[in-house]
């Protein structure tokens, strides 16, 4: 069967998601298996963060030198085999080290598709970024369901990996190899640096991201636990927030293209942004399951355009290759990142699970005031 390029780049983000999501679906089991409390937990989630900075310093120099098809036909099809590798670890310090290699074969090919999708734009003159992104929340979203799946069916997490590589591994193979890559964007530099450093105009993208990334990684990372700890349920009810808040940030995505197009970029941006405010302090305040589960929606869709239309900006300002801003940009967001995990999972055991979100609330604030920023320079 023949995809037409733009299909074939959203197949590749699809399968990033797919291979990659499920382990969120089953912190609980996890958290079991290495009897970790929160805060022991985030520690070793801070592995990933750290396996993509170490890899995002080069970032831009691979994929200028190698080209996105082969970091995307490298990388691709060892996602779901490293996640079988990262959920089998039976101590924290195994789980992190693991994570951490783990973080470097994601971001890889997350950096180079990304620029493969900015390329694809140009090439063709139609907005694709968000619609790319919002496959990606599909592919989350099926992960999760299926790892709702086999927790309602007793399985353990390794069994769940290993069963969902059988198919992925030969589709992300055949996907790959007939990427057909694009010609990259012009720019005015003429040297690509070795270590991709956030520019000025890259780190003002990267504070209005820093909001919405922070509350999208809490919700990914702790919704479960919120649920768990904070409302008495089932455990595969605790495990519906997950999918409630991918949906949400599916169809976000996959809308977004065409209100980018018919309000603008900064008018969609900051509309979303307090959409993911108010789902925020929904999360904080909630006093019943349910709206709880409506706060974690608001807070999908308020969320679901922050990072591709950072990308977007960063790919389009024009100073350097799109490789190197979309690098710095991811580089940058990551380092801020990098404690998140351990400071959220030291909230949460102090201070209780529901401040680890209320924290987050002046950092979604200040995102609304910087969605200026994300509009291009000729404007």
């Amino acid at each position: 069967m023949a995809l037409s390029r733009a299909n074939r780049i959203r197949a590749v983000f699809f399968l990033h998601a797919i291979s990659s999501g499920g382990i969120y679906s089953r912190v609980a089991d996890i958290q079991h298996r290495l009897g970790a409390d929160e805060q022991t937990l985030g520690l070793g989630f801070l592995g990933f963060p750290i396996g993509a900075i170490l890899i995002l310093f080069f970032g831009s120099r691979l994929v200028e030198v190698f080209g996105p098809k082969r970091i995307v036909s490298i990388c691709l099809p060892l996602l779901p085999l490293g996640m079988i590798a990262v959920v089998a670890m039976p101590t924290v310090p195994l789980f992190f080290a693991t994570f951490l290699l783990y973080g470097v074969i994601y971001a890889l090919p997350n950096t180079a598709m990304n620029i493969e999708a900015d390329r694809v734009e140009a090439a063709t003159g139609q907005r694709v970024m968000n619609s790319c992104h919002g496959i990606w929340s599909i592919g989350q979203l099926l992960a999760t369901l299926l790892g709702t799946l086999a927790e309602g069916a007793h399985l353990t997490p390794v069994v769940h990996m290993a069963l969902l590589a059988i198919p992925l591994v030969p589709l992300a193979l055949w996907i790959a190899f007939g990427l057909e890559p694009s010609p990259p964007r012009p720019h005015r530099s003429t040297v690509v640096r070795r270590l991709a450093l956030p520019s000025l105009a890259v780190m003002v993208l990267v504070c209005f991201a820093l909001g919405p990334t922070l509350l999208e990684g809490a919700l990914r990372n702790w919704s479960v636990i919120y649920m768990r700890d904070s409302f008495a349920a089932p455990g595969w009810v605790d495990t519906l927030t997950l999918p409630v808040f991918l949906s949400a940030h599916a169809l976000g995505r996959l809308s977004a293209d065409r209100l980018v197009t018919r309000f603008g970029v900064v008018p969609t941006a900051r509309t979303l942004t307090a959409l993911a405010l108010l789902g925020c302090a929904g999360v904080v305040l909630a006093p019943t399951l349910w709206m709880a589960l409506a706060a974690f929606l608001l807070v999908g869709v308020g969320v679901c355009t922050s990072y591709p239309l950072t990308a977007s900006a960063a790919a389009r300002l024009g100073d350097r290759p799109s490789s190197e801003n979309v690098a710095s940009l991811s580089f940058a967001t990551q380092t801020i990142l990098l404690g998140a995990p351990a400071l959220l999972g030291w909230v949460a055991t102090n201070w209780g699970i529901r401040n680890a979100f209320a924290v987050l609330l002046p950092a979604v604030l200040l995102s609304i005031m910087l969605a200026r920023y994300l509009a291009p320079r000729h404007a």
